[in-house]
């Protein structure tokens, strides 16, 4: 069974290869862009924190942690 990739940009979605060409998040056009940008990288990396905070308190809410 092969991998499949997630995409860095959209928080828990695999790459669905959006972008002609395309063969992966390795040589997606808009991953290089937000990438290389240092705004759009620092506000991902913002994104990224609220998504695992949200995905912690949603596993423990599941198991009864509060």
């Amino acid at each position: 069974m092969r991998a499949v990739p997630k995409c860095p940009l959209r928080l828990g979605e695999s790459c669905t290869l959006c972008n002609p060409g395309a063969t992966g998040p390795e040589d997606c056009p808009t991953v290089y862009a937000v990438m290389t940008d240092t705004d759009l990288r620092a506000r991902l990396a913002e994104l990224r924190a609220e998504y695992a905070d949200e995905a912690h308190a949603a596993a423990a809410e599941k198991i009864g942690i509060s």
